[in-house]
């Protein structure tokens, strides 16, 4: 019998890889709109420099500082302006292409479908927390066909919060009628996931396939491959 009833799931860079997937889009847009031509860089060189962006809009985003709607395109605005050109209508047909491409790309990371199968093979209710795009979200999970997997998927959009705020799990555990003792979080962010889920009272397994060395110990678990949760839930 399992311990834990409800597992909640991240979906970026938990089971759907989005490193891969975004490095693939962001392609298909780059090479679409001509960027590399505007920018007079290639696309390695962009993506570099985009990634970079990225993760510092993501944290001013959690943090508040920022829109969901701003964060969309100004991000690429920011990586425009890092090669010293300005095109607001560009980057925001940048934004719109790689959101609509992004989607569609289907990796995930190895042991995804052994876990999911797994927890459905032994009646547990399967859930995901995003801090994502509630329609982006979605259609990942349809592409890459594990949406059948999940009773609920909580979005920061839908429940109007985001991770680590205790709102959105509380949110999550409404929604599912479960419980707290009785339900886990597995993620791969370790302020975000794995302290959200602590501060909340939920279990946690901090999922850390390139070993980073921000643990500090607290988290109910820690494993570096999928398919070691077979083991703990």
């Amino acid at each position: 019998m399992m311990r834990y009833k409800h597992v909640f799931f991240d979906l970026d860079h938990t089971l759907w890889d989005f490193d891969k997937n975004s490095e693939e889009a962001m392609q298909v847009a780059f090479d679409t709109l001509n960027i590399g031509a505007f920018l007079h860089v290639d696309y390695a060189k962009f993506n570099e420099v985009y990634q970079v962006i990225n993760f510092q809009y993501w944290e001013r985003f959690r943090k508040g500082f920022i829109s969901r709607s701003d964060l969309r395109w100004k991000r690429m605005q920011a990586a425009f302006l890092n090669f010293k050109k300005y095109d607001a209508r560009l980057a925001k047909q940048l934004a719109e292409l790689y959101l609509e491409v992004l989607p569609t790309k289907t990796h995930l990371f190895d042991g995804a479908i052994k876990v999911l199968d797994y927890c459905s093979s032994k009646k547990c209710a399967i859930h995901l927390i995003t801090n994502g795009f509630e329609e982006t979200q979605h259609q990942k999970i349809r592409h890459a066909g594990i949406a059948h997997y999940f009773s609920e998927v909580v979005s920061s959009e839908r429940a109007m919060s985001s991770k680590p705020n205790p709102a959105i799990f509380e949110f999550a555990i409404r929604q599912t009628n479960a419980s707290k003792d009785t339900s886990i979080m597995i993620g791969d962010h370790f302020e975000v996931d794995v302290m959200g889920a602590k501060n909340f009272g939920m279990d946690q397994v901090y999922f850390n396939p390139t070993d980073r060395q921000n643990n500090d110990g607290s988290a109910t678990y820690e494993i570096q491959s999928l398919h070691e949760l077979i083991g703990i839930l």
